[in-house]
């Protein structure tokens, strides 16, 4: 079998996915993988650092289950799961063992953390160097921060809120410079020139290495704590159309006020479920898709981050089933999702190169910018068995027909025979087995070199088997 480079690059638009949160638990990625289609650019984790409260490192609901609570961020802290790294905390808990996940898997890791405004230089200092493994991620410091209900904004001013993020991102820059800084702040209303509370987030908007807002097309955020009824006021409904002009509006401010560009994103998008019902919810997702094709919104927006695979609610591609938090009941946004996603626009893009002999050096640098391989394969109609067997200790993520696969270093055998249930080969066709490989500890190695932070480097010494057959074993 013949052996050619193959660079995994960035599509027209990048889409990320939310994936746990204070609506519900981790979902593994080889479920989602499988569930989707293919990895993404980024799995967006949502965690809370306030250490100098009696109840941390707990989780704030759990500790005080019997509180009288009417709204969800009622507590003394955000309930979102804690995060237990920093100065005297451990990296072998959450959010790294997920984060470790999440890089096995080809994808990049967005880390929202909420953060106590009053906490130390040391502290934030420990935060940065417990990230610096975790080759280029994000990390969205205290989100939705011209909002009320978080915990920071009842412990500090919001100029002061938006200082501490100009500052945390220093501290990211110097310690943790693979590292980068997402800012969810005020955003343009309709309307209106300037973006909500612009001055006091000034050196915030500045400062961010990447700009984004968080805007559902409809939400009920009374959520857990009541039902979304007809003349309620705990809810509501927005025009797509409107949503997505305030992200462009607010980018559009963002870079005249800094005379500066960034990429643009939106951090946390659906449409509640609770409000839309079912079908409406995924009539929605694909209506704000289709204004960004049709308005070439890639000459300024990067892409969205969907809330969320499975949820306790109807914000997710899964409902959880009350009676087992391990099985998601299936939404119809799910299989909108899949199509956008596995779409032209959104699918990630592969680029072959010239011929390669073994052992081949593969570069890992994150989900839009990787070296591989790729092996050529003939086609002659539909197959009855095509696997692919190794001897070698890499972790990898293939592609083949539009098909993503994993294989970790303990797997032998991957049976690749679900890229073809879809459809139908009626011709003889040529086509390329893509094969990456991320880190199988999840974290960069620091001593392959001065880039360690950047790149991880794996060698490919052994060639693997392929077995593609086009009838049974017994007719």
């Amino acid at each position: 079998m013949e052996l050619k480079k193959v660079h995994l690059g960035k599509p027209r638009f990048s889409v990320d996915l939310g994936d746990g949160s204070e609506r519900g638990e981790y979902v593994d990625q080889d479920y989602i993988l499988h569930t989707l289609g293919r990895p993404h650019r980024a799995i967006s984790l949502m965690y809370c650092y306030y250490p100098f409260d009696e109840q941390f490192p707990a989780r704030i609901s759990e500790v005080m289950k019997d509180a009288d609570v009417s709204f969800a961020w009622d507590y003394p802290y955000d309930d979102y799961f804690t995060y237990k790294g920093g100065i005297g905390g451990t990296t072998d808990d959450e959010p790294f063992t997920f984060m470790r996940d999440i890089r096995r898997h080809g994808q990049d890791v967005n880390l929202t953390l909420t953060v106590d405004p009053n906490c130390t230089d040391e502290q934030l200092i420990a935060i940065a160097k417990d990230l610096r493994p975790f080759g280029r991620m994000m990390i969205r410091i205290n989100h939705e921060a011209t909002g009320n209900w978080f915990s920071f904004t009842k412990r500090a001013t919001y100029k002061e809120i938006g200082d501490f993020f100009a500052h945390f991102t220093e501290i990211i820059h110097e310690y943790a410079p693979n590292v980068k800084t997402v800012l969810c702040a005020g955003l343009v209303k309709p309307g209106e020139e300037k973006a909500e509370m612009e001055d006091e987030f000034l050196n915030a908007i500045k400062a961010a290495d990447i700009w984004s807002i968080d805007q559902y097309m409809a939400l009920h955020w009374g959520w857990p704590f009541d039902v979304a009824l007809k003349g309620g006021n705990t809810f509501a409904r927005y025009n797509v159309k409107e949503v997505y002009e305030k992200a462009k509006a607010t980018f559009a401010r963002y870079k005249a006020i800094t005379g500066d560009s960034r990429p643009m994103t939106m951090a946390e998008l659906n449409a509640d479920g609770d409000v839309t019902g079912a079908y409406d919810q995924a009539a929605m997702l694909q209506e704000l898709v289709d204004i960004m094709k049709a308005d070439h919104a890639e000459e300024w927006f990067t892409g969205f981050t969907l809330y969320q695979f499975r949820d306790r609610g109807r914000l997710g591609l899964e409902i959880e089933d009350p009676n087992n938090q391990n099985v998601g009941i299936r939404q119809p946004i799910l299989d909108t999702y899949k199509e956008i996603i596995n779409s032209e626009d959104f699918a990630p893009a592969t680029e072959g190169g010239e011929s390669v002999q073994l052992p081949a050096v593969m570069r890992w640098g994150g989900s839009e910018d990787s070296d591989g391989v790729e092996i050529p394969v003939h086609i002659e109609r539909d197959p009855h068995f095509f696997e692919i067997t190794f001897e070698d200790e890499g972790n990898y993520v293939m592609e083949i027909n539009g098909k993503w696969f994993y294989r970790s270093p303990k797997a032998h055998t991957i049976d690749l025979m679900s890229a073809f249930y879809d459809g139908h080969i009626n011709e003889p066709c040529d086509m390329t087995l893509k094969i990456f490989a991320p880190p199988a500890t999840g974290e960069n190695d620091p001593s392959q070199g001065d880039d360690w932070a950047e790149n991880y480097y794996y060698t490919m010494e052994k060639m693997p088997q392929i077995r593609l057959e086009y009838e049974p074993v017994v007719k």
